[in-house]
């Protein structure tokens, strides 16, 4: 028998739920730095919030700690699963395995080598399907054959708001800030951080961003509903999905300016350049933040591109590098 952490959610995250997730996991993630991006030719002031710097190289820590320290010890008995691409699962792992708790994951069979191998350092066990029988669990939140508290690696109200307290930072470095571009994986990100924005600093714009291959939630802003697109695995492994999350969409839809999509090149480009410049490695999916600004369409002020993670295969490091 599996517990969950999916209760009604409201529209924003509290105010004060995501300032209580920031004491509640102060001693696990990092407050990252905020950073100039140096390049010339970019349309305005471009910032780079580092969550490729967490211990586990991706902003996911901040939702698995919040989620797992939220409930009671005895929800904890059997242990912690989720499903994930590689990211989620390290977060869950990393809480888990201080708390001496067994922990398992869905992946889909794309999933990175090096998110892969991350995932069996922290002592987690793997089950791999299919892209579609993962999608099936984000979609129903449900699993066979594994026991404990599920972790939904999205829609969970505890996971928005510890995702939110990269917004409460944002703030206190950049209160001037004009708009803050977020990548969109299932929204929990972008739900977390627009949460704090709208709350207090409402003027702040909020885009999300895709890659191409996988941008559902433009499609459904541009339809007013949720719609199914194609999938296409590509580089860009963090981000991306056949739609949006049923009981996302109220959440994000009342939440962002827009979506801006964006290409491979230019997310490779933007890979490159973020490396080159700041000496920062993102992944394809925190590098598309950083290609939707340098597109121009989120505007021309203090722009804030949130890096959300930095797991990236090496072999896919050099095809990316290799392709300017």
């Amino acid at each position: 028998m599996s517990a969950t952490t999916r209760p009604p959610v409201p529209v924003p995250i509290p105010l004060s739920e995501i300032e209580a997730a920031r004491e509640r996991i102060s001693d696990l993630a990092i407050r990252t730095p905020l950073v100039r991006f140096h390049f010339e030719g970019a349309p305005g002031e471009i910032y780079l919030k580092l969550e490729n710097l967490q211990p586990i190289g991706s902003f996911k820590l901040r939702g698995a700690g919040n989620a797992i320290r939220s409930v009671r010890t005895e929800d904890l008995r059997d242990g912690v699963f989720t499903a994930s691409a590689g990211n989620m699962a390290q977060g869950v792992a990393w809480c888990a395995s201080r708390l001496s708790l067994p922990s398992s994951v869905v992946v889909p069979d794309h999933a990175p080598k090096t998110k892969l191998a991350a995932i069996e350092r922290l002592g987690m066990k793997v089950v791999k399907v299919s892209f579609d029988e993962w999608w099936k669990v984000i979609e129903t939140h449900e699993v066979s054959g594994l026991s404990g508290l599920f972790i939904h690696p999205v829609a969970a109200p505890a996971v928005m708001a510890g995702n939110g307290t990269i917004g409460l930072e944002i703030l206190d470095d950049l209160p001037d800030v004009d708009a803050v571009v977020i990548p969109y994986g299932g929204g929990g990100l972008t739900s977390g951080i627009a949460s704090v924005l709208r709350q207090k600093k409402p003027d702040t714009k909020v885009f999300a961003c895709e890659v191409e291959t996988a941008a559902p939630l433009a499609a459904s802003l541009k339809a007013g509903r949720p719609v199914e697109v194609e999938y296409t695995a590509s580089f860009v492994d963090g981000i991306g999905g056949k739609g949006v999350l049923p009981e996302m969409w109220p959440i994000v839809s009342a939440l962002v300016d827009g979506s801006i999509v964006v290409g491979l090149s230019d997310i490779a480009k933007a890979l490159r350049l973020v490396l080159e410049r700041n000496r920062v490695l993102a992944e394809g999916a925190g590098a598309s933040s950083v290609a939707a600004a340098l597109s121009g369409k989120a505007g021309s002020g203090k722009i804030v591109c949130v890096v959300s993670g930095g797991n990236i295969d090496l072999e896919k490091l050099a095809g990316v590098v290799g392709m300017g």
